[in-house]
């Protein structure tokens, strides 16, 4: 698993991040601040959808998977939706999946809400009813943002936000899908 430090502010630290960035891209890694940790058992997250039904990561076995975990409430998370929706409208398809999971106590109808006021289109709705997603998941804040192999074992981890659309990130995402066997170009 790689792991990453947490952002301690977007703009203050936006050159800090480019160069980890391509210093990550330079060694052919998944994320930011590169720390190899071995290979994650798979995770097993568990969160409903956007009619009230369940769903769980492993219905998403054979994509790589992007889960962000957010909230309405939260204004760094407020901030990268608008570049989650967009990244997900770019890459989503048979390959990638980008997964938004809300941790709102008002649940479907805060996010149904959330995202008609910012335009969200491409990201479909899914919320943690039950509240065990951030305790599984090992995150100690929001947002947090996992990404997962197509077999379901967690690659990469980052906590804070981040220009998810941006180029970077398409490329360090791109090449992680080929190198698990996808498609995408």
């Amino acid at each position: 698993m790689i792991s990453v430090a947490s952002a301690k502010g977007i703009g203050q630290s936006r050159r800090h991040w480019l160069w980890l960035i391509s210093a990550a891209l330079v060694a052919g890694g998944l994320a930011y601040g590169l720390r190899l940790q071995g290979q994650s058992p798979t995770l097993n997250l568990t969160f409903s959808d956007g009619a009230g039904g369940q769903a769980s990561l492993a219905d998403f076995r054979g994509k790589v998977v992007l889960v962000n975990l957010w909230a309405t409430w939260c204004a760094p998370c407020r901030q990268e939706m608008p570049a989650l929706d967009r990244l997900q409208n770019k890459l989503g398809g048979p390959d990638f999946q980008v997964i938004a999971l809300s941790v709102d106590r008002g649940g479907i109808s805060a996010v149904n809400r959330f995202y008609q006021d910012v335009g969200v289109r491409n990201l479909p709705v899914f919320v943690d009813l039950l509240g065990t997603v951030l305790q599984k998941a090992e995150a100690t804040g929001l947002p947090t943002t996992l990404l997962f192999d197509r077999n379901g074992r967690e690659i990469g981890r980052f906590a804070g936000p981040a220009e998810w659309d941006g180029p970077r990130i398409e490329a360090i995402l791109k090449s992680a899908i080929a190198r698990d066997g996808g498609t995408k170009s």
